[in-house]
């Protein structure tokens, strides 16, 4: 746990110093096994996206009667260090650049973050969904890492029969950190 919490102030110290978008190094080996990066991946670009988590009250698939919070989407800005918009974040899951270049993945691996805040993530991006013109913040990236979690967690209100169909957004805050190799 320490040296998990030695990395988050790296990060944000690092963070802090860099341009934008951001360049930093992350110290992998810091982190939860389950959300590093394979070796010789370097970071191209880490953001800070900034937004709303959209959940919908339905009822379990696998126990009907029961009603649970599902995840719908997100709908993020993506900001370097300066805190000016660098980009998007959106369904899909879809990160997208100022400069129109995006790139989507599939979830690897989940690792625990603070108690009230999602969990860190490690994303494999597609490269058949990737959409660049050729060049772009977004081309080349291999994996997308969600660093230092603040909030986004499923409502805390009641889902019950009464409130299916209900849909609530949940502010949220985590780093990007886009890795190519």
């Amino acid at each position: 746990m320490m040296k998990y919490s030695l990395a988050t102030a790296a990060v944000a110290v690092l963070s802090a110093c860099a341009g934008a978008p951001m360049m930093m190094k992350i110290d992998n080996a810091a982190l939860p096994e389950s959300v590093r990066v394979p070796a010789g991946q370097k970071v191209l670009m880490a953001t800070t996206g900034v937004g709303k988590l959209t959940y919908k009250c339905r009822e379990k698939k696998d126990n009907a009667g029961q009603h649970e919070w599902a995840f719908v989407g997100p709908v993020a800005t993506l900001f370097g260090a300066d805190r000016k918009a660098v980009g998007k974040y959106y369904a899909g899951p879809t990160w997208e650049a100022a400069d129109g270049s995006k790139v989507t993945g599939k979830q690897v691996a989940v690792a625990p973050a603070m108690p009230g805040s999602i969990p860190l993530q490690l994303v494999k991006a597609e490269p058949a969904a990737m959409t660049t013109a050729g060049s772009g913040a977004m081309t080349g990236v291999n994996y997308i890492q969600r660093l230092n979690t603040k909030g986004g967690v499923a409502p805390a209100m009641g889902c019950d029969a009464a409130a299916k169909g209900t849909r609530r957004q949940v502010a949220y805050e985590a780093d990007y950190v886009f890795y190519g190799s």
